[in-house]
């Protein structure tokens, strides 16, 4: 399709998907067709300013209107966003690097808990002074601080894994990451510190009175729940532009040409001048930092914190949102969150709840040959009982027959792409030229 008619065919897809999301806010396939113009606003080459602006009408309009008559779509959306920001610094460390790290959910732990400490009545356990710290401005406070204690800890976790490569880093990553939440699960005694197993709540969010008017304004309710889920989203937004922003900046200079040159060949970098201690530690920190800020929104959003949310199940499926968008591919992490994230909580979610129905309302599917009675499905016939395996195998079937992800890595789509149309091609391997 020519460019033109590619995003002329993207703008009435925009509106057409956003219309019948405002119609059926809460159907499944409305939103399911919104995050398609998504994918699409974000797999094209052309037409930047265009798909930005159709990108920003379907989230900042679209989805939020929808939203106050459904607030399950600010809470997916958000949980999108909060996954995509910590792909976005996995795929630094994996994609950009080539370090391998299945300990990544222990910088989100590390956020969450350095603002649920302080955000609740725990830090009165250990320390003397007033808590919880009110949300204004000791949340900002926190999330900002999230960052550095985000990037400390990824620094430290690397520092024992810089000799490492390959298998010997994922295990060296994963039992580090395991120490943290074991720490976690464990530090309630003899000082309580996290709670232990019990977790922390109720956790301070930080005002939010300023939004009540506006939206009053608009005609909406302005109940503290939808106010809530409302600005968690706008605030995830603003955080996920940022990343974005930071990430397109690194990949473009010196140190996203330095983490690209140690993961296709170390030797060849180091003789290159390259320091690999500080290459490396400078991946781990600035992935570490990302998830650590998003760890303290999560914190606050949530209003409950506790060891069990920072597994290694988590790292697993934060490092399949890289693998499958794409490893090194900013867009690639993007769409990547998007479908992992959309495929566990929403779509066999939904699909288990409609067997279930048709299983209790004895629907006869009549084929003409054949028929079968849906009272007869078996209970155990439930997608989402086995999201991990359906998971698993869309995975094996991307590395069979797509290795490089949705949206690949603009370096190695130029590395494994045809030649451009209209180039000149020599079987013979000669010089091309006029005959």
């Amino acid at each position: 399709m020519k460019p033109r008619l590619s995003i002329i065919a993207l703008t009435i897809a925009a509106l057409a998907a956003g219309a019948a999301l405002l119609a059926w806010p809460r159907s499944t396939w409305p939103l399911l067709a919104v995050l398609g113009v998504l994918f699409g606003c974000l797999t094209l080459n052309h037409h930047k300013p265009l798909r930005f602006a159709i990108a920003l009408a379907l989230l900042l309009f679209f989805i939020p209107a929808a939203g106050t008559h459904n607030t399950f779509l600010f809470e997916l959306v958000t949980t999108m966003g909060i996954f995509a920001a910590m792909s976005l610094g996995l795929n630094i460390v994996v994609g950009m690097a080539g370090l391998l790290d299945l300990g990544y959910a222990a910088f989100f732990a590390i956020g969450a808990y350095t603002w649920a400490i302080f955000g609740s009545g725990q830090a009165s356990e250990f320390m003397s002074g007033s808590f919880p710290l009110p949300g204004w401005p000791f949340f900002y406070t926190f999330a900002a601080l999230a960052v550095i204690t985000g990037a400390l800890t990824g620094t430290l976790i690397g520092l024992p894994a810089l000799r490492l490569r390959g298998d010997y880093l994922a295990v060296v990553t994963l039992g580090l990451g395991e120490v943290v939440r074991v720490l976690a699960n464990n530090l309630d005694h003899p000082i309580n510190f996290t709670n232990g197993p019990q977790g922390i709540t109720p956790i301070e969010r930080p005002p939010i009175h300023w939004m009540l008017k506006p939206l009053e304004a608009l005609g909406l309710k302005a109940t503290p729940a939808l106010a809530y889920s409302i600005f968690f989203y706008l605030l995830v937004l603003a955080v996920i532009g940022i990343v974005v922003l930071v990430n397109v900046r690194l990949d473009r200079s010196r140190f996203g040409r330095a983490w690209v040159a140690i993961r296709e060949d170390e030797i060849a970098a180091r003789s290159m001048g390259i320091s690999l201690t500080h290459t490396k530690l400078q991946a781990f920190a600035t992935g570490a930092a990302f998830s650590g800020v998003m760890g303290a929104i999560f914190a606050a959003k949530q209003l409950f914190v506790s060891p069990e949310t920072f597994t290694l199940l988590q790292s697993i499926t934060i490092l399949a949102m890289v693998i499958l968008g794409g490893m090194g591919s900013i867009r690639g992490a993007l769409v990547g969150a998007m479908a992992v994230t959309l495929l566990n909580i929403e779509v066999l979610k939904s699909f288990s709840d409609f067997l279930i129905h048709l299983r209790q309302t004895g629907f006869v599917l009549n084929l003409g040959i054949a028929s079968y009675n849906f009272a007869n499905l078996s209970d155990q016939i439930e997608p989402a009982k086995y999201e991990r395996m359906i998971f698993g195998l869309i995975l094996v079937l991307m590395m069979i027959f797509r290795p490089s992800g949705l949206i690949p890595e603009r370096r190695h789509r130029l590395e494994l792409g045809e030649p451009k149309k209209g180039a000149c091609q020599d079987t013979n391997g000669g010089a091309c030229g006029p005959a």
